[in-house]
């Protein structure tokens, strides 16, 4: 597990004795619903719930001599009851406990996720209000296109985050449900009943069908949503570390205490949140892939599965909760100077504009699309070699030279015209 970056609520869900917590809870609630059939008497199911308890030491005893963790898990419950103990695990397979247990675990996590999601959320949608209108310059292939603005961007962030949230709901209606159909789903000693009370007693929805587990494809939806989760943050964090180039410098991560970005170069400042959160959208994608290879098991069911579980989940939360963590607070904490982002338009000589130069002056004069194009783009080659201002240029070239209103030319360079839909593209947010 992903101990460093683990966090503590996370911790909480996955540590081995929390798990174990979980697996009894389904015990006793399947202990529940047997007495309410008449199956566990009274007196007994008294004594199950006074006396339930486990040692996860005593647990790790027995599982060295088994070499089954349920069966040590349940030896070892029994073994603190005492004689009523017989009654524990009554009609169940391992997999009624481990999958509907692991339901209330993921249940957990991802609700946790989905909180941090929205925080996250909140801080990219302040920022998106906050520059609503400040002009950017909008790049394509990395290179500079044409002027937006700043909330542009961070509310087409916003829009993917939604979608996230989204999927991760769908994820958990998906994902979350109980099973207690007994060896290969037939419900042969454990009937319909049962299960439906012990799910109803743990808020969870039965499954319709299952075999011996429920089936991966449920537990694939998750992760992939969570892995897509994981490469939406990497976008984010992408465009922050280009921003924070030396040579653009329109953003920069918030320092956190004494910084050392180099052991040699004091000045550096690294974007090392968003670097980080980068690569770990790779572990992120690299689970995902596991949780689909889960999804076809032999038959009934095999055990292919269970070993990565054990450790893709854990680790998936791990990392997501942290990078979510990680993000929110490099959003909240950015520095944006606007003089580089407004020095950042003017960087081209005027280059970003070359689009509506052209659409003008194929309306304003008798020329073909190849013809304009040409003047268009050889002045702009003439701009981008130092030769002089891209405006400049296009005026001064015999073949428009006295047939374009040099006036009208001028006007087209105002960013505004780029941003005038702003307010109507954020308003499809409510914002």
């Amino acid at each position: 597990m992903i101990k460093r970056y683990a966090t503590e609520e996370m911790s909480r869900i996955w540590n081995e004795e929390n798990r174990y917590a979980v697996m009894l809870q389904v015990e006793l609630a399947a202990c529940k619903a047997w007495n309410e059939l008449g199956r566990i008497p009274d007196d007994a199911l008294d004594d199950i719930f006074s006396k339930a308890s486990f040692s996860v030491y005593r647990i790790a005893e027995i599982e060295r001599s088994v070499q089954h963790d349920v069966i040590s898990f349940v030896t070892a419950v029994a073994e603190k009851i005492g004689e009523s103990g017989r009654y524990l695990h009554l009609g169940l397979t391992s997999s009624d406990v481990l999958d509907t247990a692991s339901s209330l675990m993921l249940r957990e996590a991802m609700q946790i996720v989905r909180g941090a999601l929205l925080e996250l959320d909140a801080a990219v949608v302040e920022k998106a209000a906050q520059y609503k209108r400040l002009p950017c310059v909008g790049r394509t292939h990395g290179v500079h296109a044409a002027p937006m603005t700043l909330g542009l961007k961070f509310l087409n962030w916003h829009d993917e985050l939604l979608r996230d949230i989204e999927r991760l709901d769908l994820a958990m209606s998906q994902s979350i449900w109980g099973k207690i159909s007994g060896t290969v789903g037939t419900y042969a000693i454990c009937p319909p009943e049962i299960e439906a009370r012990v799910c109803e007693m743990l808020d969870l929805k039965p499954a319709p069908i299952s075999n011996q587990i429920l089936q991966r494809d449920r537990h694939s939806c998750m992760m992939n949503a969570i892995a897509l989760l994981g490469c939406g943050l990497e976008r984010m964090a992408t465009e922050i570390r280009h921003l924070q180039y030396t040579e653009v410098g329109e953003f920069c991560e918030p320092l956190g205490g004494y910084h050392k970005g180099s052991g040699t170069m004091p000045h550096r400042r690294n974007p090392v949140k968003s670097e980080r959160i980068c690569g770990m959208a790779r572990l992120l994608r690299g689970y995902a892939l596991t949780a689909m290879e889960n999804v076809a098991l032999w038959h009934e069911r095999d055990i292919s599965y269970s070993s990565t579980e054990r450790v893709i989940w854990p680790d998936a939360f791990h990392t997501i909760h942290f990078m979510l963590s990680d993000m929110t607070y490099v959003v909240r904490g950015l520095a944006i100077d606007e003089k580089r982002i407004a020095d950042g338009l003017e960087l081209t000589g005027g280059l970003i504009y070359s689009q509506r130069v052209m659409l003008e002056l194929l309306d304003e004069l008798n020329l073909s699309r190849d013809t304009v194009y040409k003047v268009v783009q050889e002045n702009a080659i003439r701009t981008a070699r130092g030769e002089g201002n891209f405006l400049d240029l296009v005026k001064r070239d015999e073949r428009i030279a006295g047939k374009a209103d040099e006036k009208k030319l001028e006007s087209l360079f105002d960013v505004n015209f780029y941003i005038r839909h702003v307010d109507r593209i954020f308003e499809r947010f409510g914002l």
